[in-house]
């Protein structure tokens, strides 16, 4: 029975009442303990070693400085509880247990018994042992399809739901600038519109089960010079407008409810102490009314890493000003706020505002109502059929077809030598964040598997051709200079009519993979010794398909002449194994797109294809950055065409929008998919602008001889730049128009001419290039 006194523990009353009413019984130490985290499941004791890479930079020291019992940090209340799920391998009838004990401590501990926000990761799915391991983020970019991905984003929310789980830390809206940086596996792509679409629908998915989605790493720190993790990023106001917070925009208005900021400084100025960016872009700017969380420890690091701060105390104090409102993964800056509102060195009133955000979502999860109990969850399956259905859909779509040379696909030869590292382990097909690489290397004493079957493709091979004679020899291993195995992949690779070569990557953490988070590289070299072997085997005469799976772009201006087909496939998750058989086979059809170039050389990087005039091949310079595969690029195996290409109007005012039309065709002998994109270009402006940039996208899958016209719809305001005042505007003048099948296949080409005044637009500007597929007919 509620208490007519305590208001917010009525779920009838208003949101906004509730929460006043609470604020107001709390003191100043039961305010900043909504703030604050703990991290029960980290700990710097047990079989990780103080100078194991796989945790994070400085994980040990800040572990063993929070490591308080529960009941102590929470004795004044506590915000979020971390990764109760995602720190060991436990079942998930293990960690639900888990989660109710922590929780019950939670509310025991404290005067008011307010229970926390759990949190998990869940980049490619629940991350905990036994769920299902989805392709990686840059295999979703792939797709060119947000609908996919929002179905597979809604099944990662329904599992936390059911788990007990509040919050997911995903998605990643970065925008790629720098190929070397390991994260690439992690991001979109490199192009905003791009992500934009694919996290909107992502957290779309997630939180229509009531899961709260945080953005991350707001905001610039896929940008940092040399692509290193961490790194200082040296770009100016203008690119990061333009280019990096134009996909973090679009969520915010599409209503996510957590925002992550990132661990690096922007122009010397740090995110987690940044007000301009923090409060008054996200806040101020863009409306954005939930949560803003701190990177894992990233407010420790204003002091002891930044050096911005004397203490801990300082880095609260900066971080609370700019607009941070919970410390993870564990108290250690935020319990000095008491005494710097005491001291007057913080106001009482910055304390309530992020107090009020924190109780606001705790209030609409339903946190507060009286007699809320943490319910275990029991016979929860993490890794049933449909998540499987989806993971695999999501697998086949994303493979890129680059070249299918003379071998593909394959129909059936008698010998086939598979070699390389990645044909026969399946950990090659997940990110860094997945769970058999996140979390299962910490633990070597654990026997029991991934907690999920995983097939190599060596297995899927296997059943794909089940006539065939198939031998392995992995040659060498995705890192490291051992070559061992070199001759007896060879020996295989003469000795055979066909010779599969999987390549790439192995991601891991802070330079226990190949890729991944602190897997940076110096260039685009395939790792290790694998150039070697690539380079060996298509010595044999033997006809070679390589296939390239990997979390970021690899230089392949050397192999591609020489191959008989080549496949690009990142990182596609538990389902990968099939999907890569189904593709080489020709038993699924291969539709994926680059959302990232594929570098001729490996001094290709940094440039992605949003580059201005200067950054173009030309006679200034002797080095051609032109990519081998550019932006966008995917073949298939059967043959289309783009016709009847038409724009409505030849001019526009500046706040007007114009139609798009053009017709695909499908004119092979098999059903396929194509990726119609279109592109903008702004010929003269008073900037300096990308030579083009995708504009709007649609994916069309049609049967031999079908064909379907598709229309875009181009609204002025996706021709807005930031000018030189740093104020966004629609210029007038003219603009270039431009579809086709990449960012440099582009047969269709017009203009429209802006008129009128030059037309200032903010966060309420149209976001997106609405697409309509007409009828299908017969060509």
């Amino acid at each position: 029975m509620v208490e007519p006194t305590e208001l917010w523990r009525d779920p009838a009353r208003a949101v906004g009442e509730r929460v006043d009413d609470l604020l107001a019984r709390l003191t100043v130490e039961e305010k900043t303990g909504q703030l604050g985290s703990r991290w029960v499941g980290n700990t710097p004791s047990g079989t990780v070693s103080e100078d194991d890479a796989s945790t994070a930079p400085m994980e040990q020291t800040f572990a063993a400085e929070a490591s308080v019992p529960l009941e102590e940090a929470a004795r004044h209340g506590l915000g979020h509880l971390t990764r109760v799920y995602g720190s060991a391998p436990v079942s998930p009838a293990q960690g639900a247990a888990e989660l109710a004990r922590q929780q019950r401590v939670v509310m025991g501990a404290s005067r008011f018994g307010l229970p926390a926000i759990a949190h998990e990761e869940c980049l490619t799915g629940v991350t905990t042992y036994g769920a299902t391991v989805y392709p990686a983020a840059i295999a979703w970019a792939a797709t060119f399809d947000p609908e996919l991905v929002g179905e597979m984003a809604a099944a990662i929310g329904r599992d936390l739901a059911e788990l007990g789980v509040h919050q997911g830390l995903s998605p990643l809206m970065d925008v790629v600038r720098d190929y070397r940086w390991g994260r690439v596996e992690e991001t979109l792509g490199e192009d905003p519109y791009l992500v934009a679409e694919l996290g909107t629908a992502y957290v779309r998915g997630l939180q229509g089960h009531g899961i709260i989605a945080t953005l991350k790493h707001f905001a610039g720190y896929s940008a940092s010079r040399t692509g290193r993790n961490h790194g200082p990023v040296s770009i100016g106001r203008r690119e990061l407008l333009d280019l990096i917070l134009p996909p973090f925009e679009a969520a915010v208005a599409a209503g996510v409810g957590s925002v992550m900021h990132s661990y690096s400084d922007v122009d010397a100025v740090p995110a987690g102490a940044d007000t301009w960016l923090l409060t008054e872009i996200l806040r101020d700017d863009w409306g954005f009314a939930g949560t803003l969380v701190s990177d894992y420890w990233a407010t420790p690091f204003l002091a002891g890493m930044h050096r911005i701060v004397e203490d801990y105390a300082g880095a609260a104090a900066v971080t609370l000003r700019a607009g941070v409102d919970v410390e993870l993964p564990d108290t250690i800056c935020f319990a000095h706020l008491p005494e710097l509102v005491r001291a007057k060195e913080v106001p009482q009133e910055l304390i309530d505002r992020a107090v009020r955000r924190v109780l606001t979502q705790k209030a609409e999860l339903g946190l507060l109502d009286e007699g809320w109990e943490p319910a275990p969850a029991s016979g929860v399956d993490l890794d049933p059929p449909g998540n499987r259905d989806i993971a695999r859909r999501i697998a086949e779509t994303s493979i890129v077809l680059l070249d299918p040379g003379t071998a593909l696909p394959v129909t059936g030869p008698n010998r086939i030598a598979v070699v390389g590292p990645c044909a026969d382990d399946a950990r090659t097909f997940m990110g860094c964040y997945a769970f058999p690489n996140h979390v299962l290397p910490k633990f070597p004493e654990h026997e029991g598997g991934f907690g999920i079957p995983i097939p190599t493709a060596l297995d899927a091979l296997r059943a794909e051709f089940p006539q065939a004679q198939i031998v392995h020899e992995a040659g060498c291993q995705v890192m490291g200079d051992d070559a061992s195995g070199l001759e007896a992949a060879v020996s295989a690779a003469a000795g055979a009519d066909l010779v599969i070569a999987f390549v790439g990557d192995l991601a891991g953490m802070f330079g226990l993979g190949s890729s991944g988070e602190g897997c940076d590289v110096d260039d685009l070299r395939l790792p290790g010794r694998q150039p070697e072997l690539v380079t060996s085997v298509l010595a044999t005469g033997t006809p070679v398909v390589v296939v390239v799976v990997s979390g970021r772009p690899y230089a392949l201006g050397d192999v591609e002449p020489l191959a008989a087909g080549l496949v690009q496939a990142f990182m596609p998750g538990a389902e990968g194994g099939a999907a890569l058989a189904g593709v080489l086979s020709g038993r699924v059809e291969p539709g994926g797109r680059l959302p990232v170039q594929i570098p001729r050389r490996p001094g290709g990087q940094p440039y992605t294809y949003l580059q201005p005039p200067l950054g173009e091949p030309s006679s200034i310079s002797s080095v051609d950055v032109t990519p081998l595969y550019p932006f966008g690029y995917g073949r298939s195996y059967t043959a289309f065409g783009l016709e009847e290409f038409g724009i409505d109007a030849a001019e526009i005012p500046t706040d007007g929008a114009f139609e798009v039309r053009v017709v695909v065709h499908n004119r092979g002998d098999r059903p396929g998919t194509e990726v119609v994109q279109l592109y903008l270009s702004d010929p003269v402006a008073t900037v300096v602008r990308p030579v083009r940039w995708l504009a709007g996208f649609a994916r069309v899958r049609l049967e031999p001889g079908e064909a379907v016209p598709v229309t875009f719809t181009v609204h002025a305001d996706r021709t807005a730049l930031v000018g030189r005042d740093l104020i966004r505007v629609v210029e007038p003048g003219e603009i270039g128009v431009a579809v086709g099948t990449s960012s440099r296949d582009l047969p269709l080409a017009g203009t429209v001419r802006l008129a009128g005044e030059r037309r200032v637009v903010g966060h309420d500007r149209e976001l997106r290039t609405p697409v309509e597929l007409g009828s299908v007919r017969k060509a």
